[in-house]
């Protein structure tokens, strides 16, 4: 009933009645829940003859997405869009200054609809379809889809359990509470969609090199505040040698977070010589999207992450300091 009094309210209905052609838009450096949420709401409207354009700022890098790349357009066509009967859908993030370059493309003025599931955002857009609470975008979507037209299509249904398996660990994130979640799964794999090859999507196909730098990982990994915190990091030569495709966070994640008496896993990377990312995940008690937003990031209550400027060893002492007061104990 959650789900589908927020759509109600929302407006998102009749946004998607209201016009012809819909520009679909999601953050850059895309994962599965955005990827996911994209291609089975384009495949919806489509069916519902409605013109799509797909756009994303990538990079598809991440090895699981990386077929879907040739799917979405890097900058909006001339004469796609009109300003009466065209408007704008932005996927798995609440804000405009999330979706990268492709914003430099999209025409001024065109409505917005948010559809999200980040706590975090700026307050905009004509209608905004956001639930923190949600496990994921995909799980949205298919309540939109579901209140609109009835059951997705087979290929729908595989993308929207592609996201939600990929925002969920494959459901290891999720609690007691979960049953209207598991409920949607039953439905879309009634409809065709198979958790195997969802989970081989997810885990196959990885190189070698991921697995040789999984293991550098591990072992550079630290412990602080008497192992409540894990921390390790990558930087530039690790870069050069395994490539972007050599990383695997979702596996190191759960590795990590697998120790006994830990509460929280942190990973810095540095991606220039400038710039660094920080990925964050709890396993319980945590709010690291608070820790991450003191640093200017966001993302959930157990997962979430920034960019920063700095090098890795200032970056991983900065970090780590910032749990003094959950933590209370001395960091080494």
């Amino acid at each position: 009933m959650h789900m589908t009094r927020l759509i109600e309210e929302s407006g998102v209905v009749a946004f998607l009645e209201r016009y012809s052609t819909f520009i679909i838009v999601g953050h850059k450096e895309p994962d599965g829940d955005c990827v996911g949420s994209q291609l089975a709401l384009a495949s919806f409207l489509e069916r519902r003859g409605k013109r799509v354009a797909l756009l994303s700022s990538g990079p598809f890098t991440r090895i699981e997405i990386a077929a879907y790349g040739p799917r979405f357009a890097s900058s909006l066509e001339p004469g796609i869009a009109d300003a009466d009967s065209s408007a704008l859908i932005v996927v798995d993030c609440s804000s405009l200054s999330r979706i990268g370059a492709v914003r430099d493309s999209l025409p001024e003025g065109l409505p917005v609809a948010f559809i999200d599931h980040h706590a975090s955002g700026e307050a905009s857009g004509e209608v905004r379809l956001v639930d923190p609470g949600a496990p994921a975008v995909t799980y949205l979507v298919q309540g939109v889809i579901e209140a609109i037209g009835g059951a997705p299509t087979k290929e729908e249904a595989e993308f929207l359990l592609f996201g939600l398996c990929t925002d969920t660990g494959f459901f290891r994130h999720l609690d007691e509470r979960s049953g209207q979640v598991f409920a949607s799964v039953g439905r879309l794999a009634a409809a065709g969609a198979s958790p195997k090859r969802a989970f081989d999507m997810m885990n196959g196909g990885k190189p070698f090199a991921s697995r040789k730098l999984l293991g550098e990982l591990l072992t550079r990994a630290e412990t602080r505040y008497g192992g409540k915190l894990i921390v390790t990091s990558m930087d530039l030569d690790d870069q050069e040698r395994y490539g972007l495709v050599g990383r695997d966070s979702d596996m190191l994640y759960q590795l990590l977070l697998t120790v006994s008496g830990m509460e929280v896993a942190v990973v810095v990377r540095q991606e220039s010589p400038t710039d660094c990312t920080v990925g964050f995940r709890s396993r319980e008690s945590v709010d690291v999207a608070a820790i991450a937003a003191s640093f200017g990031g966001g993302g959930h209550r157990l997962a979430a992450g920034l960019h920063i400027p700095g090098q890795v060893k200032d970056i991983v002492q900065r970090v780590s300091l910032a749990f003094a007061p959950i933590f209370t104990e001395d960091p080494m």
